[in-house]
């Protein structure tokens, strides 16, 4: 089912009543940020009614209800469409998806040694590894961010993948593709070089540290400059948070998960919360022009 923008609005303008009459009544939808402007995109055979609707009533009515067959509201997109409006965040997972194969989660260190932070030789039994100076004198830049991609077992690419999925998907939708990317990769850049910082010549990787900047960035540009396309339900903060507190503990550790990434997650959230900071002033002052 395809979709079409049928409303395009200024920031300024509250769509928050609007928007949660829509959720009442069960009328997919999503709300984008596009060129200064907030846009509301609805199934293509529901758009007259949603326009016709919104005219009527901008601030939302509790009691107004759309006529609108019931097979429509509860339409949800499929997720080929849902892919289509969230590519770059469908391509990070396809790329995940890729190296996990081609390492075999891991297991393959021959392969795993390309995308690793410091390249790396199997001698016997044991590991040696170059240094980070020597690999970038040699051109091999792209270290400092391909750790992200590597996965250490199925729960662990799944249950990052998951995160990614819904988080990835919120950015891109109000900041656009290219936005995501850059966040992306900033947010690798500094989890992996403060995970080198602090546990030395080691195999690591995931994309927690980059989940747990996106987990910041959402938080704090939120609180700064409310939009839908934000909105986290409280119980996803407290959780992962919950569950960044148990990994610096150990005990995460202890019940056998291996050891975690704790530099790395921790300097995720805050390089996440400071864009985050720095998003949401700007968007702040651009609705008080």
């Amino acid at each position: 089912m395809s979709t079409v923008a049928v409303l395009r609005l200024p920031l300024a303008v509250d769509l928050s009543g609007f928007v949660k009459l829509l959720q009442r009544m069960q009328v997919p939808h999503r709300v984008s940020e596009e060129a200064g402007e907030q846009v509301l995109w609805v199934p293509d055979n529901i758009s007259e009614d949603v326009r016709a609707l919104y005219e009527r009533f901008p601030a939302g009515d509790p009691d107004q209800q759309l006529d609108i067959p019931v097979a429509q509201t509860r339409a949800r997109p499929g997720f080929a469409e849902q892919v289509r409006h969230a590519r770059a965040t469908a391509l990070v997972l396809l790329l995940s998806l890729i190296v996990g194969a081609v390492t075999l989660l891991g297991d393959n260190l021959e392969t795993m040694r390309w995308l690793t932070f410091l390249e790396f030789r199997v001698v016997g039994e044991y590991i040696h590894f170059t240094p980070l100076a020597d690999s970038l004198a040699a051109g091999q830049w792209w270290r400092l961010v391909t750790p992200m991609l590597i996965h250490f077992g199925i729960l662990h690419l799944a249950m990052n993948g998951m995160w990614y999925w819904e988080l990835g998907r919120r950015i891109e939708s109000r900041q656009g593709s290219i936005n995501l990317i850059g966040l992306t990769l900033l947010f690798s850049l500094v989890s992996n070089f403060t995970q080198y910082l602090f546990s030395g010549p080691s195999l690591f990787g995931g994309l927690s540290g980059v989940l747990y900047g996106l987990l910041g960035h959402c938080w704090i540009f939120q609180l700064l400059a409310p939009n839908p396309a934000y909105r986290l339900p409280r119980g996803v903060l407290v959780m992962m948070l919950v569950w960044l507190v148990l990994c610096l503990s150990g005990l995460v550790s202890m019940i056998g998960f291996g050891d975690i990434a704790n530099a790395a997650h921790v300097s995720g959230l805050l390089i996440g919360c400071f864009t985050g900071l720095l998003g949401g002033l700007y968007n702040r002052r651009k609705l008080a022009v």
